[in-house]
């Protein structure tokens, strides 16, 4: 049993002192791996404070906004520390996406120092090479990081701007984090998550997960979005563990580092253990396979009951699953270790997290992971957050007597037919069931009439795509008339954002 008030009394003030804490303890110890290097606590710190150096020589100050435009690599995890350690905000975005969305986010965040992990990401050295083509502007600092330190670009220096740092003293209760939401609605928000935010969440998740020195945990989801920096990225190295880190997934590569790297822990979205299921169906992959995991956790979207139960035959352990959003830091709630389950509930509140689901079914949740609020967003923070803190998900919910929860879905994603509500995961389920089909995506399509129909999309397994007709009539023999799709449209992938969640605000425009 965790001792939440205990826990929360011994956090530090900033994230970076998970760094400094291991460095004084276990100097030694490996800290982060990735391809062709390897580096202990100690090296990091050394690391953190070179990095943290060369930011105060810029004149980065407490509250500003440095963007670090990253995919996952030391450089990256150095230089977020760095940040930290000034009281700075971290503005941490995947180098994969495009230009006119980095420059939203720029304009946004008002960030006046832009750093790239150009030699570990292509996609990092391009938006590094168009922002040297454009020049300076505004005054800003851009930078090209490297696996071997900082390597600063010709450019313009200027002094920040008096007042420009957000509100807010550098204390364990002030920004440590702006996470920019993927978004259901496609208009992305500025997350504001404190230290104690992102610390709290850090050292629950690890206590939950066992994890220890010598623990080696699979880094491969995207550290710039909520669930690989708070669970993978900080939970990891808060147990003093070591962190293998991959700048972006493949099958293959998490299938190698399963069956030959040793690895305790791995950590994905449902979407990655469906590619590596593939994968192994595809090469003949006897289950189980010969590991050294102890442990596999499936977060950041629905977990189908037939993916959940291949996953298990295939890895041989338990597949535990969890809720969360950015908003929450993102642990909601998540299966215990000694007690995993066979259904696909998303398992209790976390230790020091309180939820309750209203009569609609709407989920709500407070507690010391919740966020401060949306940037630059006072209106749009209202709407979701309480002045008695309770956090408005837009997630739908059931509660099972013995507390466990089950997510039914958005509520804004609720199709509404010939007045009977259809929940879009329900039909997902059914679908992702058929053998042929990977994974699914179920809106609405808004008719004349006022009603709504069911439209599917479907991503069928490479090479085996079911016929139209034969996938309506599985989805006949198991959905009421009212649930079934009146259209099913296939597509090679589901547009999805770099964490692996399915881009649903894509799709609605194809619906109509």
């Amino acid at each position: 049993m965790i001792a939440v008030a205990a826990l929360l009394a011994g956090l530090p003030a900033r994230i970076d002192a998970i760094v400094r804490g291991h460095a004084r303890a276990t100097p030694c110890a490996p800290a982060l791996r990735e391809d062709g290097r390897a580096i202990s606590y100690g090296e990091l710190e050394s690391e953190v404070d070179a990095c943290a150096a060369w930011l105060r020589s810029l004149g980065v100050q407490a509250g500003e906004r440095v963007m670090l435009v990253s995919e996952n690599c030391i450089a990256q995890v150095t230089a977020l520390f760095a940040i930290a350690s000034l009281d700075a905000w971290a503005v941490n975005v995947n180098a994969r996406l495009t230009a006119p969305e980095l420059d939203a986010i720029r304009g946004h965040c008002g960030a006046r120092v832009l750093l790239y992990t150009a030699a570990c990401s292509p996609d990092a050295a391009a938006h590094a090479d168009r922002a040297r083509n454009a020049g300076p502007a505004h005054g800003e600092l851009r930078a090209s990081l490297h696996g071997d330190g900082i390597v600063p670009e010709p450019l313009r220096a200027a002094p920040v701007a008096a007042g420009s740092p957000a509100a807010g003293s550098p204390a364990a209760g002030s920004p440590g984090a702006l996470i920019y939401t993927t978004g259901t609605t496609g208009q992305p928000k500025g997350v504001m998550l404190s230290h104690r935010n992102l610390l709290f969440v850090a050292a629950v998740s690890s206590r939950l997960r066992g994890l220890a020195p010598g623990d080696l945990a699979y880094g491969v989801l995207p550290v710039s979005h909520v669930y690989g920096l708070t669970s993978v990225l900080l939970g990891t190295l808060y147990a003093g563990a070591c962190l293998r880190l991959c700048p972006r997934f493949t099958p293959r590569a998490m299938l190698d580092a399963i069956r030959g790297e040793g690895l305790s822990i791995v950590q994905g979205v449902p979407a990655m253990y469906a590619r590596l299921l593939e994968l192994c169906a595809r090469d003949g992959v006897q289950a189980p396979i010969s590991s050294t995991l102890r442990f596999a956790y499936a977060g950041g979207s629905p977990l189908d009951p037939g993916l959940k139960a291949e996953v298990e035959r295939l890895l041989g352990i338990p597949l535990h699953n969890g809720y969360g959003l950015t908003e929450a830091a993102p642990t909601v709630s998540q299966t215990r270790l000694d007690a995993p389950r066979a259904d696909t509930s998303v398992g209790h509140p976390i230790p020091g997290v309180e939820v309750r689901v209203d009569r609609d079914g709407k989920l709500f949740v407070r507690g010391p992971n919740v966020m401060l609020g949306y940037y630059r967003d006072p209106a749009g923070t209202a709407a979701v957050l309480r002045e008695d803190g309770w956090l408005d998900t837009g997630d739908l919910a059931r509660q099972a007597a013995d507390g466990a929860l089950f997510i039914d879905g958005r509520s804004k994603e609720l199709i509404i037919r010939s007045g009977f509500k259809v929940y879009p995961l329900e039909v997902e389920t059914v679908l992702n069931a058929h053998p042929s089909v990977t994974q699914s995506a179920v809106v609405g399509r808004a008719l004349a009439d006022g009603n709504e129909e069911v439209v599917a999309f479907v991503q069928p397994v490479a090479g085996k795509a079911p016929e139209p007709d034969a996938l309506g009539d599985w989805a006949a023999a198991r959905l009421a008339p009212y649930k079934r799709p009146a259209r099913i449209v296939f597509m090679e992938q589901l547009p999805a954002a770099p964490s692996g969640k399915v881009l649903k605000h894509r799709l609605v425009s194809k619906s109509v």
